[in-house]
């Protein structure tokens, strides 16, 4: 996102958000700081934020029906971030209206032993949602880009053979592996959204004053928080060479404002709206046979008499 004039807010529950400003493009070099971490909001107030939200809730619930009863596309969602960036808050808000047997989330932590015995993508592989559902991963393979590529001493617990072990050539190799899955995916009916949500280090550690002074958050802290944020700036540099290699036309990145909690939400709802509403999907058409059928039941349905009105029958 290089400006933020398309982002405005009006009266009403009407919003204007140009997805394409957040997008990486394919073959772009990115540099973060030249993405911003907050823009001006596309809400006025918070009575509007919760009327925007709502509307888009609505709308990203009926065309979850629609997916499920076309029955011809999933989507995958991933969310990816640095701690306290607002990962969970985006889900639970953005995806609170859609039926739960069409939606599922998946959070990657560490590698089991059984997982670590097979190839990086093979765990997650195993959660790619079936068609007609949305699939969410909180946090995916990139962990084996971003967080295996700061701390490469994971890389080599990994079990992998020695000779297979060169970081002057492994990352490449992996976002090769993983554009290659994602253009695999897309050509079965797989779209894949993928968010980074893009937290300054002053506003994380705001979050993180607030989890320790608030005993209701301080469950959310934990000591490898602070850990992980002496590595801020390989963790940048992470993230900027996974967006710059992975980002397609297919499977794109996109770069959401994350210093502002609500409107990072606002922006995640239109992205999916605007994904949802590209797929052109229809509900199954009803053919003459099927039309005689239904016609035949209803008359059936017709004669039956109604139930006694104490319940008997």
């Amino acid at each position: 996102m290089r400006s933020s004039a398309d982002l405005i807010f009006t009266e009403g529950v009407k919003m204007k958000v140009n997805s394409k400003d957040f997008q990486v493009q394919e073959g772009e070099q990115v540099k973060l700081k030249k993405w911003p971490t907050l823009v001006k909001p596309v809400y006025k107030s918070k009575e509007s934020y919760n009327k925007l939200l709502s509307k888009q809730v609505s709308e990203l619930s009926d065309l979850q029906q629609l997916l499920y009863a076309s029955n011809r596309h999933s989507l995958l969602l991933i969310f990816q971030a640095m701690d306290a960036a607002g990962k969970d808050g985006v889900i639970r808000h953005v995806m609170s209206g859609i039926n739960p047997q069409g939606c599922q989330v998946f959070s990657f932590k560490h590698p089991s032993a059984t997982e670590l015995d097979h190839d990086f993508l093979w765990r997650t592989t195993q959660c790619l949602p079936e068609r007609g559902r949305i699939g969410i991963f909180n946090r995916s393979y990139y962990e084996e880009v971003l967080i295996v590529r700061v701390h490469p001493e994971i890389l080599h617990g990994q079990g992998l053979p020695d000779g297979l072990i060169d970081e002057k050539t492994i990352w490449q190799e992996r976002y090769r592996s993983i554009v290659n899955l994602e253009s695999h995916l897309h050509r079965n009916g797989t779209r894949v959204i993928k968010f980074f949500l893009h937290l300054s280090k002053d506003e994380q550690r705001k979050r993180f004053l607030e989890r320790i002074d608030d005993p209701e958050k301080n469950w959310k802290f934990d000591q490898a928080d602070i850990v992980e944020r002496k590595f801020w700036n390989q963790y940048m540099q992470a993230y900027e060479a996974c967006l710059s290699a992975t980002s397609t036309k297919l499977a794109p990145w996109y770069v959401v404002p994350a210093d502002d909690k609500e409107n990072a939400r606002l922006i995640v709802s239109n992205i999916i709206l605007d994904t949802f509403k590209s797929l052109k999907m229809s509900y199954p058409k009803t053919d003459a046979k099927r039309q005689q059928d239904l016609l035949s039941i209803r008359q059936q349905l017709m004669k039956e008499k109604p139930d006694n009105k104490d319940g008997e029958h």
